[in-house]
């Protein structure tokens, strides 16, 4: 039973590792350097490096990465360092559900909680003490690695802590507690890093550059992945960063130089030459970034349900069936399908950004749903010429007609779409 567990846990957790955010890092320890390296992959536009000095009530000023905008707390943090050189990465992972640890303090502000982290501790002894006062499960989605100045790391999983000292680890989108290493080689950013670690390891900037660079993504679709990776040198007190997968150029910031400054908060892009593959990034449009399209495909979701009823209402009353009455029942299970659709293209955003066909493994019926745009493909001149012949010969009522219309143009507009999304480029 043990074993079937493991099995159906570790099928989950790729499942939802390879269609999610990848991210990865690792940590490198020779001598009296240690170098944490940081590559986050996100389809975010607004990555930021901001820097917070020490207040009456916090002990250290710190450096901190991230892209995702928290309203009133700033940005939320991906990576950081503080003034001791302790620093930390977040990344994407998956882990079962089990009972919250009791009597531990809530995390009701996560941002301002790993915050609060690297402002108050300089080891990870000390990260380690101060998170086991909170029930840290709230990330069950996440798994985090701190590492000090000593070499010695902690890796915060939602319900286990633990911390090691070997001279390198490589880490990913997984949780190491119940991932066994073979699964953990499955992840081509992971099997890289470690790969390239046995080659010999070094703590120059040239060596962990080329390191992040065999461990970042760069997918097929339009060049997205790896949005920023931040290289650490936690003795030193220095963050070099490398924006969009782009090893060639970096910028160097020195912690305490920042500090002096005050706070303060750079956009990353603006530190750059213009990169095309951002910039074909920022321009590609979808549902979660445009307000307009978002907004038709909201309507359309509504639009196909209320219809759907409307034509099967049509259908059922009349005892006597009139020109093209089959239509109107087609119509019925069409706009649920693509109401269903339209929920689908309104959830996750990895459907846009995967090759096409989007097969979700952890959702049959998300896979199922790829192939809605050749439906649409298809059935688009068969209903052009019969909605043209419906107002020729005035076969239905004027409302059926003109909603039988309406549902021909949003489908045009939804098959141009798909277009530009390339969800029917099967073959490339």
């Amino acid at each position: 039973m043990k074993f079937l567990k493991l099995i159906v846990l570790t099928m989950i957790t790729l499942a939802v590792v390879q269609e999610s955010i990848a991210c990865s890092g690792y940590k490198i320890t020779v001598g009296n350097t240690t170098i944490l390296g940081s590559n986050e992959d996100a389809w975010r536009l607004t990555p930021h490096i901001w820097f917070e000095k020490k207040t009456v009530k916090s002990n250290f000023g710190a450096a901190f990465t991230g892209s995702r905008y928290d309203g009133g707390n700033g940005y939320a943090p991906q990576s950081g360092m503080n003034e001791m050189g302790l620093a930390f990465e977040r990344l994407a992972s998956y882990h079962p559900t089990q009972e919250i640890f009791p009597n531990r303090i809530t995390i009701s502000n996560p941002t301002q909680y790993l915050k609060d982290i690297l402002h108050t501790c300089k080891s990870v002894e000390e990260v380690k003490e101060f998170i086991s006062k909170y029930d840290h499960s709230y990330f069950i989605e996440d798994v985090f690695i701190y590492v000090d100045k000593s070499g010695k790391y902690l890796i915060v999983e939602p319900y286990t802590l633990t911390i090691g000292n070997q001279p390198t680890y490589v880490i990913s989108n997984f949780c190491p507690s119940i991932t066994p290493e073979k699964n953990a080689n499955k992840l081509d950013r992971y099997r890289n890093g470690v790969a390239f670690l046995k080659n010999g390891i070094d703590t120059s900037l040239a060596f962990c550059a080329a390191l992040s660079d065999t461990m970042h993504v760069c997918r097929k679709k339009i060049g997205d992945g790896t949005l920023l990776s931040s290289i650490w040198d936690l003795n030193n007190g220095t963050v070099n960063l490398y924006f969009y997968h782009d090893y060639k150029t970096s910028v160097q910031f020195k912690l305490s130089e920042e500090l002096k400054k005050g706070d303060h908060s750079i956009a990353i892009d603006t530190l750059f030459p213009p990169n095309p593959e951002f910039k074909k990034l920022r321009n590609f449009k979808t549902p979660k970034n445009s307000i307009v399209i978002g907004a038709f495909i909201v309507a359309a979701a509504g639009f196909f349900l209320l219809t759907s009823i409307f034509f099967l209402i049509q259908y059922l009353r009349r005892t006597e069936r009139k020109k093209y009455a089959y239509i109107q029942l087609v119509l019925f299970p069409l706009g649920l399908i693509l109401f269903y659709y339209m929920f689908v293209l309104s959830g996750s955003v990895n459907v846009f950004y995967f090759p096409a066909p989007y097969k979700d493994p952890t959702n049959v019926f998300k896979s199922v749903t790829s192939y809605i745009p050749f439906l649409l493909l298809l059935l688009i001149i068969p209903f052009s010429v019969i909605n043209y012949r419906l107002f020729k010969e005035n076969s239905w009522n004027v409302l059926a007609k003109w909603l039988f219309t309406l549902n021909n143009l949003i489908y045009v507009i939804l098959i141009g779409l798909f277009a530009y999304w390339r969800f029917y480029d099967i073959f490339s």
